[in-house]
């Protein structure tokens, strides 16, 4: 059986304070094990106030992960932006090192107008780079799976993007519910699972939430909604009980932490 650790995508909803500590405090009150730290507009955390979470975390010992800001574009035509992207995730790379958070998840990139081709390789070039200048020690650079055929990328070229980084500081950050919307309102957890077994990734660190359904166009959208319909968290913890993976699940459902919870117990009970 997997081991599975919960948690919300930033400070709970019920904390009263809305600061990192605070709000990882919350979370180990709920019995919650798991807080993503979301820079998604900034980069809120400097080396003293990182130090200071590591300490509250010595004691509450959370799985810790990073989100890196969400306007990264490592494809822009722009130069000036392809720079700032990379001081960006080497900014949330160094605060993740001081903090022990394991995992800093990125949005990549646009593909803009390069062929998939040559986004691939341009991409390869500059997270290596990136890699080698960051010189981790312990944190993974993750990058995300995407919703949409503009992004960089679908779980499929994120894999081969893997095998060809190859890097033990290298990851791929498991975003179900994109996964099911790319592939039109299809999920195949055991294909997932075997594909990550494959690579030989053995710990895992993910995002879950259910999506809208466009009641116009008949499709799925990376609107994130509370988790009781698509896709199947019933069906991704029956999967995890066969397997002997640790797996972060981080909720990004509009209710945080009550989703969390939901998940967590969802999974004990099966």
């Amino acid at each position: 059986m997997s081991k599975v650790h919960f948690g919300p995508a930033g400070i709970p909803i019920s904390a009263e304070k809305r600061d990192t500590i605070s709000g990882m405090k919350k979370v180990k009150e709920l019995e919650l094990d798991a807080m993503e730290i979301e820079f998604v507009r900034n980069i809120y955390l400097n080396e003293q106030s990182a130090k200071e979470v590591k300490k509250a975390n010595e004691e509450l010992n959370l799985k810790l992960s990073i989100h890196a800001p969400y306007f990264i574009n490592l494809l822009s035509e722009k130069e000036s932006v392809v720079e700032k992207s990379k001081k960006l995730i080497l900014q949330s790379l160094k605060i993740a090192e001081i903090i022990n958070a394991k995992f800093v998840v990125v949005h990549a990139a646009y593909y803009g107008k390069l062929s998939k081709e040559d986004a691939f390789e341009k991409m390869v070039k500059i997270t290596k780079e990136i890699l080698k200048k960051a010189n981790l020690k312990n944190s993974v650079l993750a990058y995300e799976t995407m919703a949409k055929q503009s992004q960089f990328a679908d779980f499929e070229t994120l894999v081969e993007f893997y095998k060809e980084i190859n890097h033990p500081n290298f990851s791929i950050c498991v975003d179900f519910a994109h996964i099911f919307v790319f592939n039109d309102g299809k999920i195949d957890y055991k294909k997932i699972f075997d594909t990550l077994e494959k690579l030989g990734i053995k710990e895992v660190h993910s995002h879950f939430s259910n999506v809208k359904f466009n009641l116009k166009t008949k499709k799925f959208q990376d609107v994130h909604v509370p988790i009781n319909s698509h896709p199947s968290f019933y069906e991704l913890a029956k999967e995890l009980k066969k397997r002997e993976f640790e797996i972060t699940i981080i909720s990004e459902s509009p209710i945080l932490e009550k989703d969390a919870i939901k998940m967590k117990n969802i999974f004990i009970s099966i």
